[in-house]
């Protein structure tokens, strides 16, 4: 599943660079700190792997 905005692509990154051990996972924060204790690797390498173009900065979250 690709992310549907550039703030979520980012969390991603985030998320997958500590899932990796490459950051601290207290570095985390807000999204990318939800999205690092409830994906898999692979979930957020799908995110973090969506390109930039065409992406909104935002998107409302649906509840």
């Amino acid at each position: 599943m690709p992310a549907r905005s550039k703030a979520q692509q980012r969390a991603a990154g985030a998320a997958l660079s500590a899932k990796r051990g490459e950051t601290r996972v207290s570095e985390l924060k807000g999204a990318s700190k939800e999205m690092y204790d409830s994906m898999s690797e692979a979930e957020l390498e799908d995110f973090a792997g969506t390109s930039l173009d065409g992406l909104p900065d935002k998107v409302e979250e649906d509840d």
